[in-house]
């Protein structure tokens, strides 16, 4: 095994689907009906979401996906950098909120 994750890993996606198809349709249809249906969101504003949310939960193949779509409809340079720094800035700061959570155990074993 060369790297944990490769571009080419999507190939292993095919095999998932014919192992638990229902569940992958299931998946699959609710991926679309959030991505692909025109909502009160624009489709800009959800792949710019999808690839901060991406960036936070660290799926290289989501932030693939999302940034070449976004990149397909437009979006700029300056967008995809601010929704880096975005995502970044919720990402420390989710470190310190789990840091709140450290101090109450740490504090709680002095009762």
């Amino acid at each position: 095994m060369k790297h944990y994750t490769e571009s080419t890993d999507k190939q292993f996606a095919k095999e998932i689907i014919e192992s638990a198809p229902q569940q992958s349709k299931a998946w699959l249809s609710f991926d679309k009906e959030v991505h692909d249906v025109q909502t009160s969101i624009p489709t800009k504003y959800k792949e710019l979401i999808s690839i901060g949310i991406a960036l936070t939960t660290q799926c290289p193949y989501c932030i693939e996906v999302h940034t070449l779509k976004a990149k397909e409809i437009g979006i700029t340079q300056e967008e995809l950098s601010e929704t880096i720094m975005i995502a970044a800035a919720l990402r420390s700061g989710a470190a310190v909120g789990y840091g709140l959570l450290s101090m109450k155990f740490f504090k709680d074993t002095e009762e």
